[in-house]
């Protein structure tokens, strides 16, 4: 048995690398497990499988995958993994980063690659907060949640991610949180095998700095929190998504469709161009 560990942990990490920087009780160990195992179930040729990763704590993520990665600037992870699709159509490029990262700085890219169905899967990694800069307000703060710089609660509506990303055009659109590991394997395993702009989100807890503001000091206060509130709902209604502290909290996939995604049409597009050039 620790054989077969060893040797996973080889094959899909830069054990060099080893022990990494994430807080104690912070989810994104066991997102990032999730994914690999993902991986490796799928059967996804390692040496066709791209991630990129913007900037914060998910960010890290690509100095300790053993894959082709990229660590590339504040919100630019989706852009700059769409020239590397569109530059090669073969590669599986994944975009693994935080709400920070994929959602303020990087909110605009993600409505476009969504719009234009651009053949990516986006992992977002949602722990409420800038965890890595010191806890501060994120477009995913929950309302009336306390950050350092919302002591005395938040009063903006946070994104509700699922229904942005459903809104704005991807076929596959699914939530799930640590609690959750199975189906978060299953459901990446899903995705990996589908083409256009695929999205999952994964709540994760951020104990040392969202957690301890709201009552949730440690890992596995949050876990309960989630094996409390969270209710399976697959195909249900997006919209009705929004997270609310200490209320119901939807889980599950709400979108899966069948579109055609921009490489193809660029492809297409290039055969007549050619076409009508020879003509």
């Amino acid at each position: 048995m620790q054989q077969e560990y060893d040797a996973f942990t080889k094959k899909y990490f830069r054990t060099d690398r080893f022990p990494h920087i994430w807080c104690p009780g912070c989810g994104l160990g066991t997102a990032i497990q999730a994914f690999v195992k993902a991986v490796e179930k799928s059967g996804s040729d390692l040496d066709r499988t791209v991630v990129v990763s913007g900037i914060g704590c998910t960010g890290r993520a690509a100095g300790y995958l053993n894959f082709d990665s990229f660590h590339v600037l504040h919100g630019r992870a989706i852009p700059f993994a769409v020239g590397l699709k569109l530059a090669n159509p073969r590669l599986n490029v994944v975009v693994l980063s935080g709400d920070g990262d994929l959602f303020a700085i990087g909110g605009n890219h993600f409505i476009h690659a969504a719009r234009r169905n651009n053949d990516l899967l986006v992992i977002c990694v949602n722990n409420f907060n800038y965890g890595m800069t010191g806890g501060q307000l994120a477009p995913t703060s929950p309302l009336d949640s306390s950050t350092t710089t919302s002591p005395y609660g938040n009063i903006e509506p946070s994104f509700n991610l699922p229904w942005l990303a459903a809104s704005s055009g991807a076929t596959f659109v699914a939530r799930w949180t640590i609690l959750h590991v199975r189906q978060l394997i299953n459901t990446t395993v899903e995705a990996l095998g589908k083409r256009g702009f695929r999205f999952i989100e994964v709540l994760s807890p951020c104990p040392v700095n969202f957690g301890r503001r709201n009552n949730l000091p440690e890992g596995i206060d949050e876990l309960k929190m989630y094996q409390k509130h969270c209710e399976v709902a697959n195909f249900s209604d997006p919209r009705l998504a929004d997270i609310k502290w200490e209320e119901k909290i939807i889980v599950g996939k709400f979108v899966d469709q069948e579109k055609q995604a921009y490489e193809e049409k660029i492809a297409l597009l290039s055969q007549k161009v050619r076409g009508a050039k020879r003509d």
